[in-house]
């Protein structure tokens, strides 16, 4: 007879995982289907290895400049094939801790390996290394995730690039690596690799990097990694690749005319695209485009029992998003709760050194819809923690409206940036104010009492001197009355 279940999820990924694993806990019978091995694009190309490999560089960096703590240390020497053993010792350590499929045995889900194809709305055919069966499944999640996107360049096909599915394979450093692509994967690997001792050069057709951020704060990151030895070639369409033995060439048009750029390594770090291919998503008659299955704010897809999360919708390209969109959809799905995608509050990290993060609305998204707001700054060489640490380059920016203190939107360039953005998360999700943020306690000496010395700003900026004038008159208090230039801080 079919197996039959009351939730099958479809990926092992960070959504397939985060729903199956609720799935059970809700008392359904769970069916998890993966084609490869569980954990997805975090764990094997993604998060867990572009992390680890940035520790790597971070310590070489560290060393490189000891001097400036008065440590004295030889030039370290870097064994690439022993930097890219620990990233795959770290890969299987996180995949053994969290993401084996006996773990979610325990916890009742069945884990299955094969490729699932859509029979109908109802029915998946699951296609192994023994054959094909069928289930059935009262409620369906797709969380089949992305991958990356192959740009239609000429002559690509015909040379030996890298993506992020094959960059942490790598067991021989290169002397040179071409990105193709700024955004946070070409960016935080170009810094890595940069770190390690290859000598990369970043491509991309836009002017500057991380288009999605504040466009001050990307700014000075791309600077910090251009005085480390990045060379960007921005505003530059690439018009063909070849190969000259192990030499790859890369044309690109910059300024209106040609010019070559030589490397020994190729990454395309440029778009992703869902994973939908072999779903057959046709027989179930499931919506989906060019950038995925086609979902609602609960993650409904068009038929009433199927459900989508993660990288397949194209929504959100984040790991965390991934298992927000996962107890969306399994909410709705199972408990028929109208829970809702939190887009508001969406934080992000690009996680190079400094970090570069941010939440809410950008001050463009603010201008378009016409809201008023002010800023608030507060830089991290006024932070006593970041002066210790000597780690003084970076700035919080603060969007929020001016009588209120309501956040609108933060962003932040810094070390520890990426952990600090969570707090503006939580406070404008929760309507925190920033009087209260400035009113709550932070321990000393921290990165993360930047976050309140922000917010001292907005208490500074509403304490007009008419103000204290008057608090002067009816207490009769003698002393001066400061008055700050706009945007000064105190």
């Amino acid at each position: 007879m079919m197996e039959s279940y009351d939730l099958v999820v479809i990926g092992g990924g960070s959504a397939g995982l985060t729903a199956a694993g609720m799935g059970a806990k809700f008392g359904a019978k769970t069916l998890l289907i993966e084609r490869d091995r569980l954990g997805g694009d975090c764990t094997w190309t993604g998060c867990v290895p572009s992390k680890t490999l940035l520790k790597a560089a971070k310590v070489v960096h560290a060393v490189r400049n000891s001097g400036r703590y008065g440590v004295t240390n030889p030039a370290p020497e870097i064994d690439f094939s022993q930097v890219m053993r620990r990233v795959d010792l770290v890969r299987e350590e996180v995949y053994h801790s969290v993401d084996r499929p006996e773990i979610y045995d325990a916890m009742g889900v069945k884990t299955c390996h094969g490729t699932a194809r859509f029979i109908d709305n109802h029915t998946i055919e699951v296609e192994d290394s023994d054959g094909a069966r069928q289930v059935r499944g009262r409620y369906i999640v797709i969380a089949s995730g992305a991958r990356a996107l192959i740009p239609p360049i000429d002559g690509l096909q015909d040379v030996p690039f890298l993506t992020n599915e094959s960059l942490f394979e790598l067991q021989e450093q290169p002397r040179r690596l071409a990105v193709v692509g700024a955004g946070p994967v070409g960016t935080e690997m170009a810094q890595a690799f940069q770190r390690l001792g290859t000598e990369v050069t970043v491509i991309d057709t836009l002017g500057r990097i991380l288009a999605n951020d504040d466009d001050e704060l990307a700014v000075m990151l791309q600077d910090v990694l251009a005085g480390e030895g990045v060379r960007y070639v921005l505003q530059a369409d690439v018009r063909r690749v070849d190969r000259s033995g192990a030499e790859i060439r890369i044309i690109v048009e910059d300024g209106g005319s040609e010019r070559t750029i030589l490397a020994d390594a190729l990454l395309v770090a440029t778009d992703r695209r869902p994973n939908v291919g072999s779903l057959n998503l046709d027989a179930a008659e499931v919506e989906f485009g060019k950038q995925g299955v086609t979902v609602d704010d609960r993650c409904r897809t068009n038929v009433r029992n199927i459900f989508a999360a993660g990288d397949v919708t194209g929504r959100y390209q984040f790991t965390h998003m991934s298992e927000h969109m996962a107890k969306v959809a399994v909410t709705n799905a199972l408990l028929k709760w109208p829970m809702r995608i939190d887009a508001k509050h969406v934080p992000w990290a690009t996680y190079t050194d400094p970090e570069l993060a941010h939440v809410g609305a950008t001050a463009s998204d603010l201008k378009e819809q016409r809201i008023r707001f002010e800023v608030y700054r507060f830089p991290f060489n006024r932070i006593d923690r970041a002066v210790t640490d000597g780690k003084t380059t970076g700035l919080i920016k603060v969007f929020a409206k001016k009588l209120t203190g309501r956040v609108l939107g933060a962003t932040i360039l810094g070390a520890g940036a990426g952990d600090m953005i969570g707090e503006y998360a939580l406070a404008m999700r929760n309507g925190v104010t920033l009087r209260q943020i400035s009113d709550t306690i932070h321990p000393y000496p921290t990165y993360g009492l930047g976050v309140r010395r922000a917010a001292d700003q907005w208490y500074i900026r509403n304490y007009s001197p008419r103000f204290v004038r008057l608090v002067q008159k009816l207490m009769g208090y003698r002393g001066s009355v400061n008055s700050y230039e706009p945007g000064e801080i105190v």
